[in-house]
């Protein structure tokens, strides 16, 4: 449904770097820059992107998740999440009350965005 979702950070290089590390185990990867009032894009293999940008505004916290193609991602998204600084908001594991094979992790992450990693693969992983 999205080409990209753009969106603001009170600390541009912090979030950076934070979610480069938080998404790499999903093939998430630093695309184009510019200054930090233009921002990062960090692109997904589905062409999808991601782009942060340095606000001027607090920025209102948002639920974003992101397609893992396995649980093993899911895993991975989570432990790096936590230790570039994310804080724990609901560790691996299934949500059946979304459906059978809701596999997710959550994370709280700079600016209290509430960041998701989710496969709907039956035991893919």
């Amino acid at each position: 449904m999205f080409d990209h979702v753009k969106i603001g950070v009170s600390d541009y290089s912090a979030a950076k770097a934070f979610f480069i590390t938080t998404l790499a185990p999903l093939g998430v990867e630093a695309g184009a820059e510019g200054e930090p009032s233009y921002g990062i894009e960090l692109c997904g293999r589905n062409e999808a992107s991601l782009c942060l940008f340095q606000a001027t505004e607090t920025p209102t916290p948002l639920h974003i998740a992101f397609v893992a193609e396995t649980r093993e991602q899911v895993d991975a998204f989570y432990r790096a999440a936590l230790e570039a600084g994310g804080t724990d908001n609901g560790a691996p594991g299934l949500r059946p009350h979304y459906h059978a094979n809701y596999y997710a992790a959550f994370v709280i992450g700079p600016d209290g965005h509430n960041l998701e990693a989710v496969c709907h693969k039956e035991n893919a992983g």
